[in-house]
């Protein structure tokens, strides 16, 4: 990623925030980006493992799809909300209890991934009929173009990727919420809600894409640099750029869109078995369902492995896999230096029959071979906090 001018690209409401910080910015899903701050990326992710990192994520896409004709009763206006978008996706939205956030895949009609998403059905018995979708910022266009065909005229959508989407991640990030909205902080992992604060209305979700507990914040963009700034006064709490947040993702194993997902790939083949609901999948009600009943009976060709290599050089996407023969058997989709671990890590794709935890694995980097292991992810346990059932 190299340096770009900010004013050929989008911006945030934090950019300014970012420059005067002395970030680092560079082009992410056609916005400008700090990718670090002068403390660099190792330290960042430290950080975050061990406090509370604060991370700009208002290149993302936020959106509020809501019907048009509500019934008034909460539950049939989820049912009928839900209806309109379950036919793009794998999950089950109807079976979401007010509150809930579910991770799912926009699939096509191969079964490859589209986009992965976030789903989540309001608290508010007020705001029944209305989801709350965050997709990806590098397909959010298109995204947004299928959702709004598939809501035909009984819903709208409205984007808020105006706004500002922060993300307060590490283990000390909800006694930071606490002292900001104490409310917040009782939330469990995959739930959120509409807060009342200093900063106006916050939607908070208990979520993150770092492995880390923490919470993703939605603010209107006029409040956006003054929350930002406020829990900057946290000494708990520092800047984090996006090249901790890959390595901090790639540590608990998250798949990247259009790294480790693409169109051609299917959440049976990414390990994503759980996104696919058993009411879904026995209905076969969605793109791409006779190939995924297929790849979850076994059928395989490829499956999404973590690797740890042997000594210190990094293994990037794009590198070989090859066995003891050298014959081709796959390819890295992600790949670091492991802060945590102190080693090189990677996600990538073999076939099934070789990607049994132990089996060892050869990557060709500059023509050199570089051995290591398949593990067992994540590489770094989740720490994510979940209520007692």
């Amino acid at each position: 990623m190299a340096d770009v001018p900010v004013q050929d690209l989008r911006i945030t409401p934090l950019t300014e925030r970012h420059q005067a910080l002395g970030g680092r910015m560079v082009p992410f899903g056609g916005y400008a980006m700090p990718v670090q701050y002068p403390s660099g990326i190792i330290a960042e992710h430290k950080w975050t493992r061990e406090h509370a990192g604060l991370f700009d994520v208002s290149h993302m896409g936020p959106s509020f799809v809501s019907l048009r004709d509500k019934s008034g009763d909460p539950e049939a206006d989820h049912q009928a909300i839900a209806a309109l978008l379950e036919p793009l996706v794998c999950g089950d939205i109807q079976g979401l209890k007010p509150g809930q956030i579910r991770y799912t895949l926009l699939l096509n009609e191969a079964g490859g991934t589209l986009d992965d998403l976030m789903v989540a059905r309001p608290r508010d018995p007020d705001w029944a009929g209305t989801l709350y979708v965050v997709v990806n910022a590098g397909t959010k266009d298109a995204d947004f173009v299928r959702i709004a065909a598939a809501a035909s005229g009984k819903a709208t959508l409205n984007r808020a990727d105006n706004c500002g989407l922060l993300a307060l991640q590490g283990p000390e990030a909800v006694d930071v919420m606490r002292g900001l909205v104490p409310a917040a902080a009782d939330l469990g992992f995959m739930a959120y809600g509409s807060f009342a604060s200093d900063f106006n209305t916050l939607v908070i979700s208990r979520s993150g894409y770092t492995g880390e507990d923490g919470f993703e914040i939605l603010v209107e963009p006029d409040h956006a640099a003054a929350l930002w700034d406020r829990l900057l006064t946290d000494e708990r709490v520092k800047p984090v750029g996006l090249g901790a947040r890959d390595s901090l993702r790639l540590e608990a194993g998250l798949p990247l869109y259009g790294h480790d997902l693409d169109e051609t790939v299917s959440p049976i083949e990414a390990g994503l078995n759980f996104a696919v609901s058993r009411r879904r999948r026995e209905a076969g009600d969605f793109p791409g369902a006779a190939r995924i009943a297929r790849e979850h009976g076994g059928d395989l060709r490829r499956v999404r492995v973590g690797i740890q290599f042997d000594g210190r050089l990094p293994v990037r996407e794009g590198a070989r896999l090859v066995d003891d023969s050298g014959c081709e058997m796959g390819h890295v989709t992600s790949g670091g230096f492991s802060p945590t671990l102190s080693a090189p890590i990677a996600m990538g794709f073999l076939p099934p029959g070789d990607a049994y935890e132990g089996a060892r694995v050869t990557a060709i980097v500059r023509d050199k071979p570089i051995e290591g292991t398949v593990v067992k992810l994540p590489f770094v346990p989740h720490r994510y906090f979940r209520k007692p059932s």
